[in-house]
């Protein structure tokens, strides 16, 4: 697991630019819905580092191995690291460059209107699917 200090830059990975757009007080447990309370918080008042491989997010996450690879059974590693590939395309960006969430939610928007690709390929079969349903309207809303 990644040890992170509060203050510190946030360190996000592809898909976590997108999926924290959905994030509402939800996740695992008690530990991992206050890391993820505190990486928003901090994204939200900076830009968040893109990195490759587990993130910020990923350090409280119950699914990730000591060595940083996604163990979720209804993702794993190779889906994880595809959504992350995806997710750069709709963000236009690569890792080692700075983005903020805003940034990645007008992103988000533009490809959800479009082909909608992100709704489609990374939205459909996600554990998560059912919790983030119902904040689209709200992100379509936003355009």
């Amino acid at each position: 697991m990644i040890a992170q200090e509060s203050s510190a830059e946030p360190r996000l990975r592809g898909h976590h630019f997108i999926c924290l757009q959905f994030f509402r007080g939800q996740g695992y447990g008690d530990e991992f819905v206050a890391n993820l309370t505190d990486v928003v918080g901090r994204a939200q008042s900076v830009p968040a580092l893109l990195v490759e491989g587990a993130d910020d997010v990923c350090a409280a996450c119950p699914s990730v191995s000591s060595g940083g690879k996604c163990l979720d059974p209804h993702s794993g590693e190779a889906e994880i690291r595809r959504i992350d590939r995806l997710a750069l395309e709709i963000l236009g960006v690569g890792a080692g460059e700075r983005l903020t969430l805003a940034e990645a939610r007008e992103h988000l928007a533009a490809d959800a209107i479009g082909a909608g690709n992100w709704r489609f390929e990374a939205c459909a079969g996600c554990t998560w699917e059912d919790t983030c349903e119902h904040e689209w309207d709200e992100l379509l809303g936003d355009v």
